[in-house]
């Protein structure tokens, strides 16, 4: 990847993250953090809508069409980290609540835009 490729590639990635939120704002959900880091991992998007749930949401945004199985997008590498990160965020807010993780994949470019949203899209156990 080139510097200018790497540049507009996290440009895609900021607005992905932006759409993301405002599809969650639209759809009941309170944003509780954006960017949460924790040691190698960083968790998009922290939102909560039903009091007894916190939902950790990894934005995935591409240009051309890739819509698959969820599960593909997010290595369990990947998944190990968030589930750290989460605990993490948990545990130092002090929350008693349940942890969902989520994919919201968007696609975006010149033609289209669309969002999909995968509940529970992965378990880890």
């Amino acid at each position: 990847m080139s510097g200018n490729d790497m540049a507009s590639h996290n440009e895609l990635g900021k607005l992905g993250e932006e759409l993301a939120a405002q599809y969650l704002l639209r759809n009941g959900y309170k944003i509780l953090r954006r960017n949460f880091y924790f040691d190698k991992a960083e968790i998009d998007i922290i939102a909560q809508k039903e009091e007894s749930t916190v939902v950790i949401v990894e934005v995935k945004t591409r240009n051309s069409d890739f819509f698959g199985d969820p599960q593909s997008f997010v290595t369990p590498a990947k998944i190990k980290l968030l589930v750290k990160a989460a605990n993490e965020y948990i545990v130092s807010n002090q929350l008693d609540v349940e942890v969902r993780f989520d994919i919201i994949a968007i696609l975006k470019n010149k033609k289209q835009e669309r969002l999909e949203h995968f509940e529970n899209a992965f378990y880890h156990f």
